[in-house]
Order: structure tokens, then C-alpha cells, then sequence
């Protein structure tokens, strides 16, 4: 039987965050499957009401007293968790945080040790795609993936690679980073259609100072992994 932790990292997202965690906990029970699931959140020093709408529906709330980044929260969760199987969604899914069953299924079946969602087309005009093009060809010339959902940050983990690994990266290059380790390390990694959607980021003052923020720590990641290669 697998057990199954389902790990948040979250800041400022009480906009988001309780329809996220009420869409998985009752995924969660129609859809057992003979798992056992946990639920925890990291609040990643957030300054809203992200913890209070949290508190229902997780089954942990673990606190950061100030921003550590992504990389940081996820640590956390990882070391706050049970399972054999960690699952990392983002916090402003909403209700299509339903689908995550759909990323366990392959680990379940000892067809991947690591699977990552691939989304939709977006619905909104966003960047140019310079951030996705560095980090599709980053990881191919590092690991020799060939990925389409490189930024992706939905993603089930077998405990062991994360363990493995042992390392994560700040900011926005986190999932970048575990794609090339688990590869290199001769993890089995898939991505799989799943039907997910977030808040998208448009061609705004705070869209591009996102996507600014992304290329750097993209950049940053892919540069460690050359010169610090796990393998």
C-alpha cells in the first residue's frame, strides 16, 4: 500500500488555498485506492490569512516565520511528511487540484519513479516562452530528457529520489533541478496530461517581473548543475 503525502508550499495565497485543499481532501476520499493520503501545508511566511483558510482542511501546517522560497518550503514539507510517495501541487489549483490521483497512478503501477504534469494551453497571452525554452533545453543538454513541462510544479516522487537527490533548489528552479538529478540517477521520469490550471500571469508590470524572477533562478539552477553535476 502506498502512503501518500500531499505537500503545499504556500505564500500569500489565501485567495486560493482553502477551494485547493477542499478540491484535494475530497478527491482524497472518493478516490482511495487502497492509499492513505496526508495533507500538509507550508506556509512560507506568509503576511494574509493563508494559515487561518488553511486550517480546515490540512492535516499539517508547518510555518515559516519569513519567505524562504519554494526550494525551502518544499524541504520542509518533505521532512514533515510520512509518506513513501510525496506529492508537491501548487496552492492556487483550486478545484482542479481533483486530478492529483491522476499523478500517483503510474508510481502505483511501477511504470515511473518520478511523474510530472503537463497542463493545458494556456488561456491568457503570456511571455515569449524564454524562460520554458531555457529550461527544455537546459535539462536535455544536462540529462538528455527530452521534457515539454520543464516549469512544471505539479509532480508525484517516490521518497527515495527525493532522498537521493538530496538537494533542492530556491526559487523557481526547483523543478528544473529535480528533473535533471532524478535522470542522471537513472530514475524513470514521465509526464503525463493531467488537466490542472492555475492563475496564469499576463503581459503586466508584475507578469514580467515573474517571469524575470523565473529566468534568473532557471538560469542559476541549470549553471550548478553543470558545474556541481549530482553524478
Amino acid at each position: 500500500m502506498l502512503d501518500v503525502s500531499i505537500i503545499i508550499p504556500a505564500w500569500n495565497e489565501e485567495m486560493y488555498i482553502a477551494e485547493t485543499l477542499k478540491a484535494i481532501y475530497r478527491s482524497a476520499a472518493d478516490k482511495t485506492n487502497g492509499f492513505s493520503y496526508e495533507l500538509i501545508v507550508v506556509d512560507d511566511g506568509s503576511t494574509d490569512e493563508t494559515y487561518s483558510r488553511a486550517i480546515p482542511w490540512a492535516d499539517k501546517i508547518v510555518r515559516h516565520p519569513f519567505r524562504r522560497g519554494k526550494g525551502a518550503a518544499m524541504n520542509t514539507g518533505s521532512r514533515a511528511s510520512r509518506g513513501n510517495v510525496l506529492v508537491f501541487l501548487d496552492a492556487d489549483l483550486e478545484a482542479t487540484a481533483q486530478w492529483f490521483p491522476e499523478l500517483i497512478a503510474p508510481i502505483s503501477a511501477e511504470q515511473a519513479d518520478m511523474v510530472i504534469a503537463r497542463l493545458p494551453a494556456a488561456k491568457k497571452r503570456g511571455g515569449f516562452g524564454f524562460v520554458k525554452m531555457l529550461a527544455k533545453h537546459g535539462v536535455y543538454r544536462l540529462s538528455g530528457f527530452e521534457t515539454t513541462a520543464p516549469l512544471s510544479g505539479q509532480r508525484a516522487i517516490q521518497r527515495e529520489v527525493m532522498e537521493r537527490i538530496g538537494r533542492v533548489s530556491g526559487g523557481f528552479g526547483v523543478e528544473v533541478g529535480l528533473t535533471i538529478d532524478a535522470v542522471k540517477l537513472g530514475y524513470r521520469v514521465q509526464e503525463l496530461m493531467i488537466p490542472f490550471a492555475h492563475r496564469e500571469t499576463g503581459r503586466d508590470m508584475q507578469g514580467w517581473l515573474h517571469r524575470g524572477k523565473q529566468l534568473c533562478a532557471v538560469g542559476e539552477t541549470l549553471w550548478t548543475r553543470w558545474t556541481k553535476p549530482i553524478c
